[in-house]
């Protein structure tokens, strides 16, 4: 009985052991990181009330992630994919262990805490996406992706506002301790399920300067990579900034926990319809048209006096214009991948370059906000950046229009597991 209601909920699709494993602890991660990982930076924002704080563990993240993804994938590629994913997991328990443990002094760590992150993310994430592409089959891998979608999607409307509300009832920082914790007992969990993954070696050289220099022979992938660099040139500002804003136009993280909830439930709904009705033949004109919305919402809250109302105003509109311009950028990201040299061969090292490049973006994202808050005043540096670097989703059509297959070429076409993305997102993964 209960395997013929399996059926008619998921179809006649054959679940995996190891696909299954690969779920929860996909699941596992989103419900952590949706708990506590937007909370991070304003915890740390509370014990000094200094943006240049935030940026400094926001920049060792993004530093550390390039490098962590370059020696996941040289381990991926001679050793075993699951010890990746493994290491991975622990080092996101350690960074909570060390949040925990430093307490009122984290913020003397702040790069310290920021590698250790980006450490976890890189390692998670490359050993994540290669066992996805292994553990799935063509006929179950939109299975996966779907599923997976739904239970981050979910983690991220519970997540913050559980969050939100546990904090704000709770005395000074007690509450972050109670999510810090729980946070760490499910990365806990996640690596316990680990161990029941079939173990996946490998042999293979690592040729990531190979496909480095690939952008050089192949057009579209070199337009790709530069459409990531200013993806990530939002992103690695963006992330941050509007949730500490949040918290300062509300003085609560209930506020903070609100928020998330409202923009992961409108990018739930507008990624279900946008999947549906998408079609190859508009993906760049909805690239753009996300862009520009992306782009026009930051008006909302670089205008005039910074409300909570305006922020949710902010936070629904770009809810409804990521998924228009991800999910079309994702499929053209992997079809250009699919299609490029020996893609099935080397698709851990297309992966750590792309990461490359977006991470790239978002490091000159951060050190130029560094940059503008100790020379200019916050209250005028900050609106004005924003309007500079959240052009960087509306450039990325001006180079995948340049993207152009041949009707006669081949290749592999294939997706990634990812997490969904956005502003103030609370993932702590790719965006794409």
């Amino acid at each position: 009985m209960n395997k013929l209601l399996l059926k008619k909920v998921i179809g006649d699709i054959e679940v995996t052991r190891d696909l299954t494993l690969l779920l929860v602890i996909g699941g596992l991660y989103a419900l952590s990181f949706a708990l506590s990982n937007t909370f991070v930076n304003v915890y740390l924002w509370k014990q000094s009330g200094e943006f240049v704080d935030i940026a400094l563990y926001n920049l060792g993240s993004v530093v550390m992630q390039p490098l962590a993804f370059i020696v996941a994938g040289k381990i991926a590629k001679k050793i075993d994919r699951v010890i990746v994913l493994r290491a991975g997991v622990i080092t996101l328990a350690a960074f909570f262990l060390t949040v925990l443990f430093l307490g009122d002094q984290a913020n003397q760590y702040l790069l310290l805490l920021g590698a250790l992150i980006g450490m976890g993310i890189g390692f998670y994430w490359l050993a994540f996406n290669v066992l996805t592409f292994e553990i799935t089959e063509p006929e179950t891998r939109d299975f996966f992706n779907g599923f997976l979608g739904l239970l981050t999607s979910f983690a991220g409307m519970i997540g913050p506002i559980l969050a939100g509300f546990i904090i704000t009832r709770m005395e000074k920082f007690t509450g972050y301790t109670v999510i810090f914790t729980i946070s760490l007992s499910l990365f806990v969990a996640a690596v316990l399920t680990s161990f029941l993954l079939q173990r996946r070696s490998a042999e293979g050289q690592f040729y990531f300067k190979r496909i480095l220099k690939e952008r050089k022979k192949n057009s579209n992938w070199r337009q790709i990579l530069r459409a990531h660099f200013f993806q990530g040139l939002r992103e690695g500002t963006f992330v941050f900034v509007i949730v500490v804003w949040v918290y300062i136009a509300t003085g609560s993280e209930l506020a903070i926990g609100t928020y998330g909830l409202v923009a992961s439930a409108v990018q739930f709904v507008t990624y279900y319809i946008v999947t549906r009705i998408i079609k190859p033949t508009f993906r760049k004109k909805l690239i753009l048209f996300g862009g520009m919305i992306l782009y026009s919402a930051i008006f909302i809250i670089v205008i005039g006096d910074l409300t909570f109302t305006k922020l949710i105003m902010y936070g629904v509109v770009v809810s409804i214009a990521y998924p228009m311009l991800l999910v079309p950028y994702v499929s053209l990201t992997f079809d250009v991948i699919g299609k490029g040299w020996k893609a099935a061969e080397m698709r851990v090292e297309y992966i750590v370059v792309r990461e490359l490049f977006v991470n790239s973006g978002r490091i000159v994202s951060v050190l130029a906000f560094l940059a503008t808050v100790t020379f200019f005043s916050e209250e005028k540096g900050i609106p004005i950046l924003l309007l500079v670097l959240g052009a960087g989703h509306t450039l990325i059509y001006f180079f995948v229009r340049h993207v152009q297959f041949k009707k006669d070429e081949g290749g592999e076409g294939y997706s990634f597991a990812r997490q969904k993305g956005g502003d103030g997102d609370s993932s702590g993964g790719t965006t794409v």
